[in-house]
């Protein structure tokens, strides 16, 4: 099971940090992604990390603003938004695969989101 936190409103410019926590012994040999939906879009890759943290993907547009990590004691993968734009705003979901994919069929669990909302 995954859990996504750390949603919520914030101004353009702000930071928010997400938590996706997860359950079993084994989530520590997953790769974690993060994606989002805006309302009306599909959902979109945003960034992933290998299950040893080693290696990173982020997609273009939030390539230095956004920054994925994990701490395999607390068994959870961190977001770390910075600098959001109002184009931020979406459900952000977590997922577990076997190996870092940009592919939504490639990841296996998934959270039930948490809400990101720019707005001045």
């Amino acid at each position: 099971e995954l859990v996504e936190s750390g949603g919520g409103s914030v101004q353009p410019g702000g930071s928010l940090h997400l938590s996706c926590a997860g359950s079993g012994d084994n989530f520590g040999y997953y790769a974690v992604g993060w994606f989002r939906q805006a309302p009306g879009k599909k959902r979109e890759f945003v960034a992933s990390i290998s299950w040893t943290g080693d290696h990173t993907d982020y997609i273009d547009s939030v390539r230095g603003r956004f920054t994925i990590s994990r701490d395999v004691a607390k068994n959870t993968v961190y977001l770390h938004l910075i600098y959001v734009e109002f184009e931020d705003t979406a459900v952000y979901y977590c997922a577990a695969s076997r190996l870092p994919a940009r592919d939504n069929d490639a990841y296996e669990y998934w959270g039930q989101g948490t809400q990101v909302t720019v707005s001045a």
